[in-house]
């Protein structure tokens, strides 16, 4: 009998999240003042408008961060839900990174602040004193945190480091227009996930990833840009988005992504017993899902996707790691991801940027 070589492997040992208290439902924007692109406003009433909205979505609701906080304060306390989780050493870490997009943005103060970076910030917040834990913040859109995870694959694996914490933060609720419809889209949150180099000789945890931007066509699909509405006093900027578009791209180029990732696996879709997916959109996601699986040869099931984005909204770089920690807490109903399970990752946003990680559950 050959004996297995062990390898390395990148394994999640422990996750947490921050699910901010204040709710913010889809009557809240009845009183709104809506316009479009061109600043005119909007013909339909405001209840046509949230309707069509959670139709497409399936938002119903979605949380805002308190007014005291920011994005490192939410990223910090997610942190500490994981280390509670993964019950080691804080001290052990050696990578701290933090995906984000807009830094700390203070309520009534549309600007966003990076110096230190909110990596460094998580750190000092935590208390660790080890100069070798590493902090740094990863830009990167919505895909931000799986990216992170996809560093950190490479870190572990190498046998460089022992242990990798990603955090996905954003409080989206301070960039958007509160005069365009897309606010209703926007939510804050975080989630973290600690990672660790485990030896195996069978395969284990991260299996592949596969990763794409395109930029020549795709590159602005979101931008900033000025308040749609005409009378707005103030030279702040919002986070625009051309959603039709993004819809297309996502649509057609998504499912090509997770594709590549389980051919480098080499796992057929119909071992995979869960998609997370990036909560952007309800509808976009089933038909992604649809359309992954039918170009794999496989049937798809609803229950092979968890979704959170009813009543948590789009948090960008949170909603992967938040619904990871939900599901491994039993905080999602009959979804469960049990040992030996593969599973899968895969984020889309920036309007350009794509990824996929395919998971062994240890």
């Amino acid at each position: 009998m050959v004996k297995m070589e062990k390898k390395l492997y990148s394994v999640i040992i422990g996750t947490g999240s921050y699910v901010p208290a204040k709710r913010v439902s889809n009557a809240d924007f009845l009183n709104k003042t809506f316009f479009d692109a061109g600043g005119e406003k909007l013909k339909k009433s405001n209840q046509e408008t949230i309707d069509k909205l959670s139709e497409i979505t399936g938002i119903r609701e979605r949380r805002h961060a308190a007014n005291d906080q920011v994005a490192s304060d939410i990223a910090y306390l997610a942190a500490l839900d994981a280390l509670e989780s993964a019950t080691i050493d804080k001290e052990s870490l050696d990578y701290i990174i933090v995906a984000h997009n807009f830094g700390d943005v203070r309520l009534g103060n549309v600007r966003s602040d990076f110096v230190p970076s909110l990596a460094a910030r998580v750190k000092h917040k935590l208390g660790i004193v080890n100069p070798k834990t590493v902090a740094y913040d990863l830009p990167f859109g919505c895909p931000g945190w799986l990216q992170g995870v996809i560093h950190a694959n490479y870190y572990l694996r190498s046998g460089d480091c022992r242990r990798v914490m990603v955090i996905g933060a954003e409080t989206l609720s301070r960039i958007s227009d509160p005069h365009d419809r897309d606010s209703m889209i926007y939510a804050d949150g975080a989630g973290a996930t600690i990672l660790e180099a485990v030896s195996s000789d069978k395969p284990v945890g991260i299996l592949s990833h596969a990763v794409r931007s395109d930029t020549i066509e795709h590159a602005y699909m979101l931008w900033m840009d000025k308040s749609c509405d005409p009378q707005h006093q103030g030279d702040e900027l919002y986070l625009k988005m051309d959603g039709h578009k993004l819809y297309e791209y996502a649509l057609k180029t998504v499912p090509l992504v997770v594709k590549e990732s389980l051919e480098k696996a080499g796992l057929p879709i119909s071992e995979i017993k869960k998609v997370l997916i990036h909560q952007a959109n309800g509808k976009m996601d089933e038909a992604i899902l649809k359309r992954l699986f039918k170009i794999c040869g496989g049937e798809y099931k609803p229950e092979v996707m968890p979704m959170t984005i009813s009543w948590l909204g789009n948090s960008s770089v949170a909603t992967l790691p938040t619904l990871l920690d939900l599901i491994q807490k039993g905080k999602m109903n009959d979804h469960k991801l049990e040992s030996g399970a593969a599973i899968v990752f895969s984020s889309v946003g920036a309007g350009m940027n794509i990824n996929s990680v395919v998971y062994r559950m240890p």
